[in-house]
């Protein structure tokens, strides 16, 4: 059994993941880690499922490199194989988010100190537990759900980047890409949508979301690249956080000053109102934009979004 199995997603951080996978053999080698105790290798387009099965069953740390949505198939993959109690998780970020990497304090190294300092640090790391939710049945959501512009935008982006509007393969670049598809898709709404959910007291409710700019579902407090609008959000306690963002003044002050200590909660708790819920069921039009932890979603899952406890895992995190 492998102490570290690294799965490396090649192209995530303009190519990034192939400057670790090169210098991983040193690093591991200076931290006495024998030959026979680790193995990293590139996630394949084709066969990424079996590629994933096939590390957690052969490591008691996986560690992922790459964006979020190379983590969303890693823990899609552990849920449907029972693994999730078996099997540690790894991130290194990657990605142009980062949100999951964030909340366990693994961005900041990354930026600050480089790969070299995260990766000494994340080999030594303990375990917190991590709740995991599924989407109707069949999709893992570690960090959040949407329906609405962000969806609308995180579609029309990785459609420009599948057929190459996007020139650069930069993080930064992919974040200008972001904000020119916010300006273009600025006026999009819900066509329409029914969110039903029961909150933590077991009590079930209904709201007509119709015309909303987006509703958004949070496991961790972090959403678009660092923006928290969730209330006192908790990644372990079986609840998430829910926001019906009604207008574009609500969006835009939500993803500005989500994060400000007494302002942020002011707003947060009077006027977004998060709701804590144990599960919930969102009804929407034909064809609606949605979202999976900064990966498109839309044409996926139908007109029906269920969404339900699935089991906690142990993810390495830093402390602050």
């Amino acid at each position: 059994m492998l102490k570290f199995y690294f799965l490396i997603n090649p192209i995530s951080g303009g190519g990034q993941g192939k400057v670790i996978f090169e210098f991983l053999p040193e690093i591991m080698a200076s931290m006495d880690y024998k030959e026979d105790e680790w193995k990293a290798e590139f996630t394949r387009a084709e066969g990424m499922k079996e590629q994933i099965n096939e590390a957690l069953a052969a490591t008691e740390t996986l560690v992922a490199v790459g964006g979020d949505g190379t983590v969303s198939a890693v823990l899609s993959a552990m849920l449907q194989g029972n693994f999730a109690q078996k099997v540690k998780i790894g991130l290194i970020p990657l990605g142009t988010g980062n949100d999951l990497a964030r909340v366990l304090n693994l961005y900041k190294p990354y930026v600050d100190r480089g790969l070299l300092f995260l990766v000494r640090r994340l080999v030594l790391a303990g375990a917190r537990p991590f709740d995991i939710w599924k989407v109707n049945g069949q999709f893992a959501l570690a960090n959040y759900f949407s329906a609405g512009i962000d969806a609308r935008i995180a579609h029309d982006f990785n459609l420009d980047r599948a057929t190459g509007a996007i020139s650069s393969t930069s993080v930064f670049a992919n974040k200008l890409h972001y904000v020119k598809r916010f300006f273009a898709d600025r006026n999009y709404t819900l066509k329409s949508g029914r969110l039903a959910y029961v909150d933590k007291a077991g009590n079930r409710h209904e709201v007509d979301v119709s015309g909303h700019r987006t509703v958004i579902v949070g496991n961790i407090p972090s959403f678009a690249s660092g923006a928290n609008p969730f209330f006192r959000s908790n990644m372990a306690d079986g609840l998430l956080e829910v926001v019906d963002v009604p207008n574009m003044h609500n969006f835009m002050m939500a993803i500005a000053i989500g994060n400000l200590p007494l302002i942020g909660f002011i707003y947060k708790k009077y006027f977004l109102k998060s709701r804590k819920v144990k599960s919930l069921e969102l009804s929407m039009g034909k064809d609606e934009f949605l979202q999976l932890d900064g990966e498109d979603l839309s044409g996926k899952v139908g007109e029906c979004v269920s969404i339900e406890y699935a089991a906690q895992v142990n993810m390495l995190a830093l402390d602050p």
